[in-house]
């Protein structure tokens, strides 16, 4: 069959969760017992193995029962693709994501907000897995490798040319050419920084919060980070902790996950400044973007961080236009996918705020590596005050994981958007009929193959 004549044959979508709330893995001050999960997303096609690859690959994150909407979602979203020209959605992501966002029975959930939105995230994002491998690039090199105006024309910039026109974001992207072919002969010798989360999750206890403290920094890590906000005694006790173990010169950054109004980020902050926090991450709602202005303005020289839960690229232009925040946290499975994060990465880029992504989760570390390489080769060409979370879960589950060496992320040389998960991965997993729940039902006694209301079986 020729590569012309290949048609997107079917939309195939699965909810997989994984247990990790029975190990307190990822738990936070918001969320104390998630079950890590992916609303994931297959598109099949009629293209010859010769042409490429058959399938794209794509998912979304949620903590656990978050997936029977979230696949929900993704189904909606069938029509639009099936029998669609492979040739065309991968000359052009950008013509899917805009039909996508303007259907306008869907676009009313939102508008570009929310379930819909993420769904069309992981539809979009399968989409530039199968142009990648179809390039025989990975993702981050496909990007950089592109024409500046193909990218331009990629973005959407309704609601944001008050801050980004296409001829700014046009220049950036021109400027960012230069030198790129030195900057990806350095990442590929050297990666990408890297910082952990993994010895922070609230569920554990001082054992084991110093014993991974201190692997993270004999593996080379020069950040991590703790999760903050149930208990400021306790979230004491924790800093204290950390820091005796890591030293005054890795830096330690915290997290709230949104537990505090505004008055409360402050004085809790100013509370844990004796540890020297490099930064607090989602003090208060996404949504508030003076909120995050005055705690700014109030926790100097401590940093304010967010952006894992911000909705789209408006609220991003907000916060960047009030001065909310002094590191922008892109997620590569919350906006609408690649096309997105691009107008995301430029606008910071135009605004001069370090990128440091949200990771961890199923798949994100995979995903959001690819958004950071491809910045620092083709648009800001520097690393300086960045890094990309990382988080010691689930990579196995994955035909190209991250690898993580003295603290940095290695470059993806397999093509695609890392996001291909191993099929028996995928048998075992699928919720509710996979063979783990199956399993884990017939131990329970359960018959209503559901779980409880924390979202989990056991």
């Amino acid at each position: 069959m020729s590569p012309t004549s290949a048609r997107v044959t079917a939309v195939d979508t699965y909810d997989i969760r994984f247990p990790t709330s029975r190990e307190l893995d990822g738990s936070d001050a918001m969320n104390p017992d998630p079950d890590y999960s992916a609303a994931y997303v297959v598109l099949r096609t009629d293209a010859a193995d010769a042409d490429g690859c058959p399938e794209g690959h794509g998912f979304t994150f949620t903590i656990g029962r978050g997936n029977d909407v979230q696949v929900a979602a993704i189904d909606a979203l069938r029509s639009h693709v099936v029998g669609r020209s492979v040739d065309e959605l991968c000359d052009d992501p950008g013509s899917l994501f805009r039909e996508l966002i303007g259907d306008s029975q869907l676009r009313w959930l939102g508008p570009e907000k929310g379930v819909m939105h993420m769904a069309i995230g992981a539809v979009v994002n399968a989409v530039w897995d199968l142009a990648a491998k179809r390039a025989h690039k990975p993702l981050w090199q496909l990007l950089a490798d592109a024409e500046p105006e193909w990218l331009v024309r990629q973005i959407d910039f309704r609601y944001i040319t008050d801050a980004l026109t296409p001829d700014e974001a046009l220049e950036l992207l021109r400027q960012g050419k230069e030198g790129a072919e030195d900057r990806k002969a350095r990442l590929l010798a050297q990666g990408y920084p890297a910082y952990t989360t993994s010895p922070g999750w609230l569920g554990y206890d001082d054992e084991k919060l110093t014993r991974l403290a201190a692997e993270a920094v004999a593996d080379g890590f020069r950040q991590i980070k703790l999760k903050v906000g149930a208990d400021l005694a306790d979230d004491v006790r924790r800093c204290r902790v950390a820091r005796s173990v890591v030293g005054p010169d890795i830096r330690m950054a915290v997290d709230a996950n949104q537990r505090w109004n505004v008055d409360e980020a402050i004085q809790w902050v100013k509370a844990l400044a004796e540890f020297e926090p490099y930064w607090i991450e989602e003090p208060t709602s996404p949504d508030d973007v003076l909120g995050h202005a005055a705690i700014r303005k109030a926790v100097g020289p401590v940093k304010v961080a967010t952006g894992e839960h911000v909705q789209n690229r408006i609220i991003f232009k907000q916060l960047l236009q009030a001065g909310s925040l002094d590191v922008l946290q892109i997620d590569a499975a919350r906006v609408g996918g690649v096309n997105e994060n691009l107008a995301i990465l430029l606008l910071a880029a135009k605004f001069g705020v370090p990128v440091c992504p949200h990771a961890g989760g199923v798949g994100l570390c995979e995903l959001v590596q690819h958004l950071s390489m491809f910045d620092y080769v083709a648009l800001t060409g520097t690393t300086e005050d960045r890094v990309i979370e990382y988080v010691d879960h689930l990579h196995d589950h994955f035909l190209d994981p991250v690898v993580i060496r003295e603290g940095h992320y290695t470059a993806p040389s397999t093509p695609g958007f890392s996001a291909t998960m191993r099929p028996e991965s995928i048998a075992e997993y699928t919720f509710p009929g996979g063979k783990f729940w199956v399993a884990d039902l017939n131990t329970d006694g359960k018959t209503d193959g559901h779980p409880d209301k924390k979202g989990h079986v056991a």
